[in-house]
């Protein structure tokens, strides 16, 4: 028997309409601001390390966007937790670099999908802003 794994496929989706989802709104802490790369946010008081999440999740019959905004969600509520630990109250100048491959934008982030597997690799700055 031969096995066949469909090709990932690389896509982009707003971060906007993610955070506003359901799930968003579900999951995401409304103490820990999120700032993508290029997006205005207060002055940062103290940078306090830029860090990694990068998280997976099932795909297999799902569609890109719900794969993606699954594991967008995941990855921000990973860097929300590290900024908890960390002290911080935000995590500005966020971007994608899923399989090493950077992709800032203010607005969108992207994702990969393959036939049973997604994929998102944030960076973000753990930092603490001025309310």
């Amino acid at each position: 028997m031969i096995q066949v794994q469909a090709a990932d496929s690389w896509h982009q989706f707003s971060v906007q309409d993610a955070i506003k989802s359901p799930l968003g709104q579900d999951k995401l802490r409304a103490d820990i601001s999120l700032y993508m790369k290029g997006q205005k946010h207060p002055n940062v008081l103290k940078r306090m390390g830029e860090y990694k999440a990068n998280k997976r999740t099932n795909g297999f019959g799902k569609s890109a966007q719900q794969v993606c905004e699954r594991v967008f969600i995941s990855a921000l509520m990973a860097l929300q937790d590290r900024a908890a630990r960390e002290g911080g109250n935000a995590v500005v100048d966020i971007y994608t670099i899923t399989k090493d491959k950077a992709f800032e934008s203010a607005t969108e982030y992207s994702c990969i999908k393959g036939g049973i597997v997604g994929n998102v690799a944030l960076m973000g700055t753990v930092a603490k802003i001025s309310e």
